[in-house]
């Protein structure tokens, strides 16, 4: 038997898809297995055991029709038994239809239902520790017969990768047995991305309760707005911040972030990466986000904050993604002084 599942785009939705192929491995031991996923989310599934291979999606094949053409023969070739679309978009409808599997299945969506033999309709609500995006990416499993009530998703890294991070935390000069946060300082755009004072307000609170060493995560585009931010800093946070210690590609990152003690600031894709790493979280919500979508595994160990839970009004009679356009105004709106006593509680653990 052999098994395609399609992923594109994000590294949080690539990554929390992986639980889909623990699942099908346990039913189907000896089935070949493939993902098809974005170039730039590759790192995030590397050393995957219960992966057999992948298939890239690259820009340029997003882009020209040739090229995407290939790829749609080259997984009709490929003759999959059953192909799993938890992506759901234009192209990935495309290749589903095209690739002629004998089941197809993906979510529930007008106008494209006859593509596949099983359309799942998505839960909205859940009040289960897992989350919705976990409930929902195992209800495609039903058509196969797999009723597996929860898998967390999981990063591999290699012992050579964590012996190579730790020793470049330590010629830094960092402890790696005492406290060490790493920062989401910054979200992926500016609609994401918690008001730079307010930040710097949260970071002096976290050195303030825990004289913790403190990371930087950003990507070198965003240096000017990282750097930014450490200057909002006061001073004697600043002596906490190494700001020049980052890893330079996205397996660095993992493998610094798995010798943290928490990861703290925006959500996004590091948050997820980091859960997938046994790794606390401490997330502050975009909020046109919706976090009942994203807040996975969320107990004393795992904690996220909206504005929707402090300003409930901002809200009335608006869908969250409706509220995107004001992304910038609701999150002046959501100040320190409503995240820091949750932000402190979470603190007394470390």
């Amino acid at each position: 038997m052999k098994i395609l599942v399609i992923q594109q785009k994000m590294i949080g939705d690539v990554l929390t898809s992986t639980i889909l192929f623990e699942a099908l491995k346990e039913k189907y031991p000896e089935a070949e297995l493939h993902y098809l996923i974005n170039s730039h989310t590759l790192s995030v599934v590397e050393n995957n055991p219960f992966i057999d291979d992948y298939i890239v999606f690259t820009p340029e094949i997003e882009k020209q029709y040739l090229k995407f053409w290939g790829l749609i023969k080259s997984i009709r070739s490929n003759k999959y038994d059953v192909v799993i679309d938890a992506y759901s978009k234009l192209s990935s409808n495309i290749l589903s239809g095209f690739s002629k599997a004998k089941t197809k299945i993906s979510y529930r969506k007008k106008y494209r239902s006859f593509i596949y033999d099983y359309n799942i309709v998505r839960k909205t609500h859940t009040k289960l520790a897992k989350g919705i995006e976990i409930d929902n990416r195992l209800k495609l499993l039903e058509p196969l017969g797999i009723s597996t009530k929860s898998i967390k998703p999981k990063i591999y890294l290699t012992n050579k990768e964590l012996e190579n991070s730790k020793l470049y935390l330590e010629n830094n000069g960092i402890n790696t047995n005492a406290k060490l946060f790493m920062i989401s300082v910054l979200g992926s755009s500016n609609s994401k991305t918690y008001p730079l004072p307010y930040m710097a307000q949260l970071i002096d609170a976290i050195v303030e309760a825990t004289k913790g060493q403190l990371l930087f995560n950003y990507i070198p585009s965003q240096v000017a707005q990282a750097k930014a931010v450490f200057n909002l800093c006061k001073p004697k946070t600043q002596q906490h911040i190494r700001f020049d210690v980052f890893g330079k590609n996205l397996r660095e990152f993992l493998a610094i972030t798995k010798y943290c003690t928490a990861l703290i600031g925006n959500e996004g894709g590091a948050t997820n990466m980091a859960k997938a790493l046994d790794v606390p979280t401490f997330s502050i919500f975009a909020p046109w986000i919706d976090k009942e979508g994203w807040n996975m595994f969320e107990d004393n160990t795992h904690v996220s904050v909206h504005l929707i839970d402090t300003k409930p009004e901002l809200f009335t009679g608006k869908r969250l993604k409706e509220t995107k356009g004001d992304a910038q105004p609701n999150y002046e709106a959501f100040l320190p002084e409503y995240i820091l006593p949750k932000l402190s509680k979470y603190l007394n653990q470390f």
